[in-house]
């Protein structure tokens, strides 16, 4: 190994991580460690392997990956010099796998201070024996409370999404019920009337006009406008007193089913003259359970598609079956996340949508998004204890998409306002929240995807805003210490 292929202690010393050491431990290091060096795009070393090097960044730009799912999925990209990364837990020894625990990538040529993971375990024990401890600790009690507060979150948001989506599905799930049993009465109806019109006693012509004005009878029930309740009611009278008149019987069971297929008084007078006094009761009935039937395969139909809309929004929400990053609409993630919602949103809870509509599609992972969406819109509801407006804006700052979300609540007080985005930090009752929900958000938006989400707030006026890069920014540096 050369002089080139070395630091000095005086070169240590300009890095932060080694400022703080005397003399001789700088000496140490550099006896030991080794400068490396790395073209731009090839891997300093990949996610699995044996942790057997701790990296320390002298020059270039590097990305930190994890792998999901077959996914390469970029968690920071940054250009500081010192930062570093391999194996910083190489002091904790043969009590976790010493593996790398994710991918180190050198995005122009760069060079790195390489010390063995053996060596750097070494000096950690040696040199900081009550910082070792601490650092135990803090590791192996952080992993054990992360692990239950990440379980309980995701149960928690696991169970809320859960009920809100099957109650949801049941409303239309059970119109769909209730519309078949009805639909399977009025079809054997309309047999038991077919045979009283078809045996014989109407002749061949006035039976061919009759199955004529039920196709008819079909294409204006699909096509009916429905009638305000009180003009429905005057028509359900006029039509009732007609039939009466006619000798029909029941007409009163009969003419809500005709009014609500758009059947008139001259519609049903064109029947009377095609098949006659003696058969309009049978003739009537047959073509009510007609517009019946229609009417209630209509309900079918619309409960159907809703049930597929919910479907659709519950996959979009989850964005199962598609890559972790791609190009999204975000006023489809807003609205999927709405959907999800809507069973925790209350009545009372005014909702309005200000979309841009004419904002491009953004590169983004967007189940990660719907994360923050769903986070700011659950903090904005139970901010408003029930009652409000919830709004929802969109629109294009230069290079950037805005999403705001605002809300009518108390808002958030000045002297809590800076410390709404810190871990655990929560201004909700004890057991209403972990605290972990901006946090997490904030995370998505500013390290993930390069953005940015900042608050302004007052009472009845609080406003969260999320920028969103329109573009890609590959260069964007990470302003943390440590990739």
């Amino acid at each position: 190994m050369t002089a080139s292929d070395r630091l000095s202690p005086e070169q240590l010393r300009t890095l932060f991580l080694f400022e703080s050491l005397d003399e001789s431990q700088l000496a140490w290091l550099a006896e030991r460690g080794r400068v490396e060096r790395r073209a731009g795009g090839s891997d300093v070393y990949s996610e699995g392997d044996p942790a057997t090097c701790f990296f320390v960044l002298l020059s270039g730009a590097v990305t930190l990956s994890r792998g999901l799912h077959g996914d390469d999925i970029e968690v920071t990209r940054t250009d500081q010099r010192g930062v570093y990364a391999g194996a910083t837990q190489a002091y904790l020894g043969d009590r976790v796998d010493q593996v790398y625990p994710n991918t180190l990538r050198a995005v122009s040529d760069a060079e790195f201070f390489v010390l063995p993971a053996d060596e750097f375990a070494v000096a950690i024990r040696t040199w900081f024996p009550m910082a070792l401890h601490l650092l135990e600790g803090l590791f192996f009690g952080t992993r054990a409370a992360n692990t239950l507060i990440n379980e309980r979150e995701r149960l928690l948001a696991l169970g809320s999404l859960s009920a809100g989506l099957t109650h949801e599905l049941n409303n239309p799930a059970a119109a769909a019920v209730r519309a078949t049993e009805a639909l399977r009465d009025r079809v054997a109806g309309m047999r038991h009337k077919l045979a009283l019109i078809a045996d014989g006693r109407l002749d061949g012509t006035k039976l061919h006009s009759l199955v004529e004005l039920q196709d008819a009878a079909v294409k204006q029930a699909a096509a009916a406008t429905p009638l305000p309740a009180l003009a429905a009611a005057d028509a359900e009278d006029e039509l009732g007193d007609w039939l009466d008149e006619q000798g029909v019987t029941n007409a009163w069971d009969l003419a809500p089913a005709l009014v609500a297929g758009g059947i008139g008084l001259p519609w049903l007078a064109t029947v009377a003259e095609a098949v006659g006094d003696e058969h309009l009761d049978s003739a009537v009935r047959w073509l009510a359970y007609t517009v019946d039937t229609e009417l209630l395969m209509g309900e079918i139909d619309d409960a159907v598609t809703r049930v597929s809309d919910l479907v659709g929004a519950a996959k979009q929400y989850s964005q199962l079956d598609r890559a972790p990053q791609q190009t999204v609409d975000v006023h489809a993630l807003l609205d999927a996340t709405l959907t999800m919602l809507r069973a925790k949103i209350p009545a009372t809870v005014r909702i309005v949508k200000e979309y841009d509509l004419t904002l491009p599609r953004i590169p983004a992972y967007g189940a990660e998004l719907n994360q923050v969406w769903t986070n700011l819109i659950d903090n904005a509801v139970a901010a408003m204890s029930g009652k409000g407006t919830l709004t929802l804006r969109t629109w294009r700052d230069g290079e950037r998409l805005l999403v705001e979300v605002a809300d009518t609540g108390t808002g958030i007080p000045p002297e809590v306002r800076p410390r709404i985005f810190e871990p655990f930090f929560s201004t909700k009752a004890v057991g209403e929240g972990t605290g972990l929900g901006l946090d997490i958000s904030y995370r998505i938006v500013v390290n993930k995807h390069h953005g940015d989400i900042r608050v302004d707030s007052r009472p009845g006026d609080t406003r969260f805003q999320v920028c969103l890069p329109i573009t890609p920014e590959p260069d964007a540096p990470d302003p943390a210490q440590a990739v």
